[in-house]
């Protein structure tokens, strides 16, 4: 039997707050043994998925749903905001060359998240943006 752990939590627009969340994935991965280096990477992807939904959320609703499902085998990430929705595949996909020189250096959250995650999907309509990641922790 794969013992399953869960967890949820709201988090309000006020800086830093990605932090609670990284240091419940930690908490939840030591209890289930996980190795540091694998949680690492969560910790990347759940950065990652928490600000990019912090910056792009709804200012109406200023807040992230943000959910941990683990077994010793595997993290399911769920983040959920309430912005205005953005078409994915109409997304730029960042170019190395082109931003070594550029001021702007951002926009490489959804690329980063899809090539670290074993399964990566988006839900975004009007009502607000939904990510779902699978990482293998084995």
């Amino acid at each position: 039997m794969t013992n399953t752990i869960a967890m949820k939590m709201e988090l309000p627009k006020v800086p830093d707050i990605e932090l609670v969340a990284l240091n419940g994935l930690a908490l939840l991965g030591k209890h289930l043994g996980i190795a540091d280096d694998k949680i690492g990477e969560a910790r990347i992807l759940v950065t990652e998925a928490v600000i990019n939904a912090l910056e792009h959320g709804g200012k109406e609703h200023p807040k992230v749903e943000v959910e941990f499902t683990m077994t010793s085998r595997e993290l399911t990430i769920f983040v959920r905001d309430y912005g205005k929705g953005f078409v994915p595949s109409e997304v730029e996909q960042p170019d190395i060359k082109l931003k070594i020189g550029s001021r702007n250096k951002r926009g490489w959250g959804l690329k980063l998240m899809q090539s670290m995650s074993d399964d990566f999907r988006i839900d975004s309509t009007v009502e607000g943006t939904k990510i779902t990641i699978k990482k293998k922790l084995v």
